[in-house]
């Protein structure tokens, strides 16, 4: 039997919920692992719904499990019921739903809250020891919940290929370790078997951000 990782998305659209291609990598890195995905999604209203051709907020109304369900092909749960025995690990992809759906971070920065069940997810898997993978934006999660933990989210340097730099600092100052990697590599923290890669928060190919999910995937699959 493959491993059962469970892959927890924050809606459909880099902008206002989980980014689409890091999602489908992490779907198709799996199922390559030979492992099994089981996709959920809070039963909850989006913070905003963003015109992704304008970049413009619109006054439209969108649920994140009904949008997450766009990539999962409608196969997904509600994260309420996720239920960690028989689960193997978890990943979490990254895109602007993070920052807004499952947390407050994109308006609230260190200071913001992160949504119970998603909290109560992530504690319950470190709890058991099993393996978390986060890539982009998801893992400011981490920096959250587990102070002191190790993680990557690229450089802490804000320049061209790095837009998002200063996310690493914000990390910082939670107290926890960042580590600067490139958009193929990951970082491993082995006590708290976090993995982590930066995907889009890197100006990069997108072969690049697909290659470095899949090392994130592979360690995450190995570690469970």
């Amino acid at each position: 039997m493959g491993k059962r990782v469970a892959v927890v998305l924050a809606g459909c659209g880099v902008y206002d919920g989980s980014e689409i291609h890091e999602s489908s990598a992490v779907l198709v890195h799996l199922s390559r692992e030979g492992a099994q995905a089981e996709v959920y999604a809070p039963d909850v209203d989006q913070m905003h719904v963003v015109d992704h051709v304008k970049g413009q907020p619109t006054q439209e109304k969108r649920n994140v499990l009904v949008e997450s369900a766009r990539i999962a092909r409608g196969n997904i749960k509600d994260l309420a019921k996720l239920d960690i025995k028989g689960l193997d690990a978890l990943i979490i992809p990254g895109g602007f739903g993070v920052a807004k759906n499952l947390s407050t971070w994109a308006t609230q920065g260190k200071n913001c809250i992160v949504s119970k069940e998603v909290e109560d997810v992530l504690r319950a898997f470190h709890a058991a020891k099993k393996p978390i993978g986060l890539c982009c934006i998801s893992p400011v999660l981490a920096a959250k919940i587990f102070p002191g933990c190790e993680l990557t989210v690229g450089h802490d340097t804000e320049c061209e290929t790095w837009p998002y730099a200063k996310t690493a600092e914000t990390m910082k100052e939670l107290g926890c370790k960042h580590v600067n990697k490139h958009v193929t590599e990951i970082h491993v923290d082995v006590k708290n078997k976090l993995v982590t890669t930066s995907a889009f928060m890197c100006n990069a190919p997108i072969h690049e951000i697909y290659d470095g999910i899949g090392k994130m995937v592979r360690e995450v699959v190995r570690l469970a």
